[in-house]
């Protein structure tokens, strides 16, 4: 058992050192020139654009029956007008970009793991290098600048959607006018309710793409390893985004 216990613990050193490497190589190919911008536009479009949808009816939900579950303990201690303020800073500060980024994860990271890992067993990725074209720059740089830039942007849509689904949930045992629901949610929210979330979901972005373009770019030969690639991708970026989450709701606990 020990020595199982020995080659786990190697084979997960060996693993986070390779990772780090990959990490790194990022930083040192993204300065290199030239920069494929309009891979990078398609990349946007790809992780921005088409994960609208998704992410419209997630948030929609989520302001949705967080309010009408929240209704009744907010009224049992007299506290019903502070609802649509409670409602906006929780999906704010916490429940929006936590959330977005998980269903971010498993859309994302997953499809990057499993395009990048099916270029890499039909040899397409050795095929690029031949052809004197810088795959790591060409596939990776662009797949992670892009969820970094996108993740944030489709946080502050879920927030939005998340509120108006709030709206549509008070009124739905209850009566209030948008403008005056509005008006109550940003009575008490104030910008530092938002940049450390906001700020935390460039990292989210971050290493969604990065865990996905590391899992497909790295994957061994086989049809097999596409499925293993695109499901790690879906599981660490997960677990990321809640190690981040903890780390910078500390943060955020101490400086702000």
């Amino acid at each position: 058992m020990y020595a199982t216990l020995k080659n786990r613990a190697l084979v997960f050193l060996n693993e986070v050192g390779e990772f780090s490497i990959f990490g790194s190589r990022f930083f040192k190919e993204i300065i290199k020139s030239p920069f494929q911008v309009n891979e990078f536009i398609r990349q946007c479009y790809v992780i921005g654009y088409k994960s609208l949808p998704l992410v419209t009816i997630t948030a929609f939900i989520m302001g949705l029956v967080l309010t009408i579950q929240s209704r009744p303990t907010m009224t049992k201690f007299g506290a019903e007008s502070w609802l649509p303020s409670m409602v906006s800073l929780s999906l704010i500060r916490e429940i929006a970009p936590v959330i977005t980024a998980l269903i971010c994860a498993g859309k994302i990271a997953s499809g990057i793991g499993a395009e990048l890992g099916a270029m890499k067993v039909t040899e397409q990725i050795d095929a690029m290098e031949v052809s004197a074209i810088n795959p790591f720059n060409y596939l990776v740089v662009t797949r992670i600048l892009a969820t970094t830039f996108m993740i944030p942007l489709l946080v502050i849509y879920a927030d939005l959607i998340g509120i108006f689904g709030g709206y549509i949930g008070y009124n739905v045992k209850g009566s209030i006018g948008i403008y005056r629901y509005f008006s109550a949610v940003f009575e008490h929210l104030e910008f530092i309710d938002l940049l450390p979330a906001v700020i935390k979901t460039f990292f989210f972005g971050f290493f969604i793409g990065l865990i996905g373009s590391y899992k497909g770019f790295t994957a061994s030969n086989g049809t097999a390893s596409v499925g293993i690639a695109a499901n790690e991708s879906v599981v660490i970026a997960s677990l990321s985004i809640f190690l981040i989450d903890m780390i910078t709701v500390q943060i955020t606990d101490l400086f702000f």
